[in-house]
């Protein structure tokens, strides 16, 4: 997948494009199947596909005051994501707030029609753009009959009961409901970072910890978790804690990983954790003794799910 960067950039090739336009954060199930069907839609007609997205994300500079920024992935993730769906290429537009004065018709004339002549663009039900997100699915099709090119609106995309989006997904990685946000996503949530050093108290209880320093601010709740740790191509079960560790009145919210049946040392390294089922709350404990004993039983808990 070819990523383009400015709107210059872009090779003639992808005059007559496919085109789906959105943050795409997340790129869960309900993004798949659009950037899915656009490309193979696409690739029957003789024609290239193209995802239209922007970084930064458009709350980061319409909002900057609200923190933290709970993005599920990063742009690098994202890209890895879209590319997986078999796209030709995808446009990242730097979102600035002189760009986000941008109208609807100006985003369709100068850029869909004059600078892509795009045959057909395809955009989630919900979708609004432009300034004051002025735009929606009935503009385009009317922007569509006026200026020849096909407009397809995808109803809400359920599994089960429930319509996917980054939003409900985001509540659930932050309500530690890893399990159903994974369903959503199709894929585990997770949380890449460096590991640094940390008080070396896991290594004196016999369950050595990495302590990361994670790339996104969307963490799940406070708890321990069974999780995958992808270090260097390969793939360990391991048990994380998330947040703080009441037992060592220690209340710095951090994120641990013992990897099970590991003894090389990670600190330096780049790691990629990736949340499968939450095990439990954090409590206190009332001596090191039993938290020992309830750490044995969660990474055998651990062992049992993800081995």
């Amino acid at each position: 997948m070819i990523v383009f960067n400015k709107t210059e950039n872009i090779t003639d090739d992808f005059q007559g494009a496919f085109v789906t336009v959105g943050n795409f954060d997340g790129v869960h199930l309900s993004h798949q199947f659009i950037c899915r069907k656009l490309a193979e839609e696409a690739k029957e007609a003789g024609s290239k596909s193209m995802v239209i997205t922007f970084d930064p994300h458009p709350k980061m500079i319409l909002h900057p005051d609200i923190r933290p920024f709970y993005l599920i992935t990063t742009l690098e993730e994202r890209l890895k994501l879209l590319e997986e769906c078999q796209l030709d290429a995808a446009m990242v537009i730097p979102f600035t707030l002189d760009y986000s004065r941008t109208t609807a018709e100006q985003f369709v004339h100068q850029f869909l029609r004059q600078k892509l002549a795009i045959k057909k663009i395809i955009v989630g039900h919900d979708y609004k753009f432009g300034r004051g997100k002025n735009g929606n699915s009935d503009y385009l099709i009317a922007a569509g009959r006026e200026h020849n090119f096909s407009v397809e609106v995808i109803d809400a995309f359920k599994v089960g009961d429930d319509i996917v989006s980054s939003t409900m997904i985001r509540n659930l990685i932050l309500e530690g409901d890893v399990r159903k946000a994974s369903v959503l996503l199709g894929r585990w949530y997770n949380v890449a970072g460096t590991v640094e050093s940390g008080h070396g108290r896991g290594e004196v209880l016999g369950f050595p910890t990495a302590n990361l320093k994670p790339q996104k601010e969307l963490l799940p709740a406070p708890g321990i978790y069974a999780a995958y740790v992808f270090w260097r191509g390969k793939r360990y079960a391991s048990a994380v804690n998330v947040g703080a560790k009441p037992t060592f009145h220690d209340y710095v919210d951090t994120v641990e990983a013992y990897l099970l049946d590991f003894k090389d040392n990670l600190r330096g390294e780049r790691i990629d954790i990736h949340f499968v089922e939450k095990l439990r709350n954090i409590v206190k404990f009332d001596n090191l003794e039993e938290l020992k004993k309830q750490i044995e039983a969660d990474v055998e808990q651990a062992r049992m799910i993800l081995l």
